[in-house]
């Protein structure tokens, strides 16, 4: 696999927001929200009645097996992500957890709106339904490899999703600057297996380590090691 071939292109997400923005009606129903790091949005917002884009910061979806306090995250919104898909398809408020990770910027839509469009705008219903699909795949994938793959071979899938070239070199984005917490909690494993990881990912010469960071050094090096 050439690391070419993962260039960049506009993703459903903003293709969604540009629908979005081209709507005046929606424009002007639609406010913005601001939220603070270590704020719980699925805990406060109204996500039966309005559906939320995210403009910019991180937010972190997940569940927590209470009994063993082990937490599996589920997605990283960034911008141009949205929530809440369930809630929009079926009414029923989601049981997920979440925390923002960054000071976050939101804009919120009546959900009856939202779901207007969808029947009557077929630009926007052909993204949201890509996008929802998206999401689909990427739980199917986590749920794969948790079961069929060890801890360096999930750094390594989770890494490769979340590389884009920009001028003919690697970057790693939304994962590159999580705590080792949260990227333990991504991959379903513990901050000491993942540290361990790390650290022969960095050996091996795949990844550089600095203290808030994680940099791809050989892109071709990490997809080389996935098809091994």
């Amino acid at each position: 696999m050439n690391s070419s071939a993962i260039t960049p292109k506009p993703s459903n997400q903003q293709l969604i927001l540009t629908e979005i923005q081209k709507s005046p009606l929606l424009s002007q129903k639609s406010k913005k929200i601001f939220l603070k790091k270590g704020e719980n949005p699925l805990g406060s917002l109204d996500t039966q009645n309005y559906f939320y884009f995210v403009m910019s910061g991180k937010i972190k979806i997940y569940q927590i097996d209470f009994e063993s306090s082990k937490e599996q995250i589920l997605y990283i919104l960034t911008r141009s992500d949205m929530f809440d898909v369930l809630a929009l398809l079926d009414g029923t408020q989601s049981e997920y957890i979440s925390e923002v990770l960054e000071d976050s910027e939101l804009i919120a839509v009546p959900m009856a709106e939202i779901q207007e469009m969808i029947v009557k705008d077929g630009a926007f219903r052909h993204y949201f339904y890509a996008y929802l699909a998206e999401k689909l795949k990427s739980m199917e994938s986590l749920a794969l490899s948790l079961s069929f793959y060890d801890v360096y071979q999930r750094i390594l899938q989770l890494f490769s999703r979340f590389t884009y070239m920009q001028d003919n070199k690697p970057v790693l984005k939304t994962v590159n600057d999580l705590g080792h917490e949260d990227l333990a909690s991504m991959i379903g494993t513990v901050r000491k297996v993942l540290s361990r990881t790390l650290q022969k990912l960095k050996r091996d010469g795949v990844i550089e380590l600095s203290r808030k960071n994680i940099r791809i050094k050989d892109f071709q090096k990490l997809l080389d090691k996935l098809s091994i």
